[in-house]
């Protein structure tokens, strides 16, 4: 990978990362102001607000994370599977990218239905759900811990990297041009 587009494939990364843990701020926010809402069109609401803010802004952030990392680990020196803090962040990212999908499609659907007995006026405090201020708090210690990750990058290489760092170093030192007056590595 040529270092712009590893510059532009990190920069795509960074901001749907960053875009997927403000949309997880607002979705908190969101379902806080579900559980403490005075009103039932409010409560309605909200959960309409988060049923779209889940599928088109929280989702669409979550492939686009998952997939520009991948790429970028595949296109830097961090390698995919060479150092344990980019697995881990790989494995989290898999595990909150499930997760998302799994609440989006199982417990929106219950919310969407509550909010349109909502609109009816059919319903009133059965509304009021935790279940979203413990996911969406979840996402956000996961994306807040992955961030960490990628800031402080621990040491440890994992068994693939402990083999094939001998090959990197060597293939790192080996010189590549003959120049004029000597070897240009």
């Amino acid at each position: 990978m040529t270092p712009r587009l590893r510059q532009f494939a990190r920069t795509v990364h960074v901001v749907a990362s960053v875009g997927w843990l403000g949309a997880v701020v607002g979705f908190l926010a969101l379902a806080v102001a579900g559980l403490t809402a005075a009103d039932v069109p409010a409560l309605r609401a909200v959960y309409l607000a988060m049923d779209v803010i889940g599928w088109y802004v929280l989702v669409p952030f979550s492939v686009a994370s998952l997939l520009t990392g991948l790429i970028s680990s595949l296109g830097t020196r961090w390698g995919l599977l060479r150092h344990y803090w980019v697995l881990v962040k790989l494995v989290m990212n898999l595990f909150a990218s499930t997760v998302l999908v799994l609440f989006m499609t199982m417990f929106m659907q219950p919310l969407r239905r509550l909010a349109d007995a909502a609109a009816t006026g059919s319903a009133g405090a059965e509304l009021r759900s935790l279940a979203p201020i413990v996911h969406t708090s979840g996402a956000l210690i996961l994306l807040v811990a992955a961030a960490a990750l990628s800031v402080y990058k621990p040491r440890g290489l994992t068994r693939h990297g402990q083999r094939t760092q001998p090959r990197r170093a060597a293939a790192a030192a080996k010189p590549t041009d003959v120049v004029a007056g000597g070897w240009q590595g």
